[in-house]
């Protein structure tokens, strides 16, 4: 009947309308450091059964396909794209980046992630007011384990596998002062995001396998660089016109149902 037409369509359009709201936001953050795409994924919903395969007649023949109406879509959850983004050179020694898989590790409220850890591929890193290596946003978030560099280093150095040298004034050997750790989740794509570059564990994703870069399957630290946006905003943009014909092609399936339904009401006059 028109009223399934009615409600499947409007199911689309309220899927459509999600799938352009991913699609926005990855270009919306199309130049943020480390960010990582979305895409929806789509599924449909129940079906009415009007006539089932396999069924036999007196002459026992069998009915090869049956009769199914189905009501529509739905989002069944967006999907993370972990593919690295492209690697961009600044010159900084706290700019670093993840070459293959991982996550830096860093301090966030008990509230927002488990054991008061996030992970992030942000590596735009900076010095708070005590000399600590903490994340160059707004809520500066300190690196995990804490780095303190003492206030007469002149120079930062951080090797491919997390360790981090200084050099202090007066002196001409460098000095390891700690080592940066790195994480892996089973399922990366099972991470919540909670804004602010951060990614927190869930049941999904499994516990964190934590540990020296370049080791276990972690990637190498690149410093010098930052990891860029994985958006391709050629394939957002193509998106974006498939989600709109989608859109007006569904406006058109209503508005067929309403004239069906329209034409049923007359009927009498």
């Amino acid at each position: 009947m028109a009223i399934n037409a009615l409600h499947s369509a409007s199911s689309a359009l309220s899927a459509l309308n999600t799938s352009l709201d991913v699609s926005a936001n990855n270009l919306a953050n199309m130049n943020t450091t480390g960010f990582k795409a979305s895409r929806a994924n789509f599924q449909d919903l129940l079906y009415i059964d009007k006539a089932q395969p396999g069924t036999t007649n007196a002459n026992q023949d069998q009915r090869p396909i049956g009769l199914q109406i189905g009501l529509g879509v739905r989002v069944s959850g967006t999907h993370l794209d972990f593919t690295q983004g492209a690697p961009q050179y600044t010159g900084r020694p706290l700019d670093i980046m993840i070459d293959g898989e991982g996550f830096f590790e860093v301090a966030v409220e008990d509230s927002l992630g488990a054991g008061g850890l996030a992970y992030t591929r942000a590596g735009n890193l900076s010095l708070n007011s005590e000399g600590e290596i903490v994340l160059a946003n707004d809520q500066g978030r300190r690196l995990q384990p804490v780095v303190q560099v003492p206030a007469d280093a002149t120079d930062i150095t951080i090797s491919a596998d997390g360790r981090i040298f200084v050099t202090v004034n007066g002196e001409t050997e460098p000095q390891e002062l700690a080592q940066l750790t790195l994480s892996t989740f089973i399922n990366a794509a099972g991470l919540k995001q909670v804004g602010e570059n951060l990614f927190v564990e869930t049941a999904a994703s499994g516990p964190p396998n934590s540990g020296e870069a370049g080791v276990d399957g972690r990637g190498s630290i690149k410093q010098n660089f930052l990891e860029n946006s994985n958006v391709d905003p050629t394939r957002e943009l193509i998106e974006l016109i498939r989600t709109q014909r989608a859109f007006e092609m569904n406006s058109q399936s209503i508005k067929s149902a309403d004239e069906s339904l329209r034409t049923v009401a007359q009927l009498r006059r």
